[in-house]
């Protein structure tokens, strides 16, 4: 049964999921708290969205428990789907119909009581009113098509968003009005959970988790995760970075080495190690500092360290 008194919009343990003998999502456990913005990172093919679409009810798991907004995950699935706006990767919405077009169906598909007025509201929320209510979906740039998907999504007023990567292929600008958006909605007491590959949207969110081949690796603030990883990273800057960056990847000591455009970035666990290994190097000309472990470096670190076990 629905209860909104709990402190958890999204409270599972240890769910599965194989597909054809292939295990895609294994042993996932995950908390969200109400009216928070929760990040979900992982490369492609991590089981981000399939986690995804078993939390909102369009996949059963295959074990584990837990529940959705207060609804069983396993059970419940159609209470789950009602109360959950869903944006998928792909752009859904029929591209030969209208702005409007696209809502008035969306309206039609939640049955919603005076839906007109619904649809006025969000045309004017997120800018289709004046110029854009009768312009061909297909027409809309990337950036506005996804503010269409994000309007439909919240059409039906629900209390948990799960956008799975939403800000893939539009331009920055795009990204950034997408995200205050975001934020705007939670300060109203929306909880996001929101896929995406970009470091920039991760730093913006309340908590993280971070999915590598299945695996839920680490979860926690961005500051949590990074000193959870005790990696000591250095900045290089110099020359020929790229020969530079060949040798150290050969280097006992040094976990790992990853060229930021004209920064290197080099790492380790093992401060000390890492310190012994870069004394040959301090006097070829490059330019070393120590420096704030970024989530990139971690992530990099992460998926690294989950490829050498799976």
């Amino acid at each position: 049964m629905n209860n909104n008194n709990e402190p958890y919009v999204i409270d599972v343990k240890n769910l599965n999921k194989s597909f054809d003998g292939k295990s895609v999502v294994r042993n996932v456990s995950l908390r969200v708290k109400r009216g928070e913005i929760f990040g979900f990172l992982g490369p492609n093919g991590s089981g981000k969205t399939t986690t995804i679409r078993m939390l909102c009810g369009l996949l059963t798991p295959d074990s584990g428990e837990g529940q959705c907004l207060g609804f069983d995950v396993i059970r419940d699935s159609e209470h789950i789907k009602s109360r959950v706006g869903y944006m998928t990767q792909k752009f859904s919405y029929y591209e030969d119909l209208t702005v409007y077009e696209n809502l008035k169906f969306v309206a039609n598909i939640y049955q919603l009581k005076d839906p007109e007025q619904k649809i006025t509201h969000s045309l004017e929320q997120f800018g289709f009113a004046r110029d854009r209510r009768n312009q061909l979906t297909g027409l809309l740039s990337g950036g506005w098509k996804q503010r269409l998907a994000l309007a439909g999504c919240l059409l039906h007023d629900p209390e948990l968003l799960l956008l799975d990567e939403p800000t893939a292929g539009v331009d920055p600008k795009a990204r950034r009005e997408f995200w205050d958006e975001i934020q705007f909605l939670s300060e109203k007491g929306i909880t996001t959970l929101v896929s995406t590959h970009y470091m920039d949207e991760a730093e913006r969110c309340n908590r993280l988790a971070y999915i590598a081949y299945g695996d839920l690796l680490v979860e926690g603030t961005s500051s949590e995760i990074i000193k959870s990883t005790g990696l000591t990273t250095y900045e290089v800057h110099g020359e020929n970075l790229h020969h530079l960056a060949q040798v150290l990847r050969s280097t006992p000591g040094i976990d790992q080495v990853a060229l930021f455009g004209e920064v290197l970035h080099v790492s380790s666990q093992n401060a000390q190690a890492l310190e012994q290994a870069l004394v040959p190097f301090r006097s070829e000309g490059y330019h070393w500092e120590l420096a704030r472990t970024s989530l990139e470096d971690v992530f990099i670190h992460l998926v690294g360290t989950d490829k050498d076990n799976f």
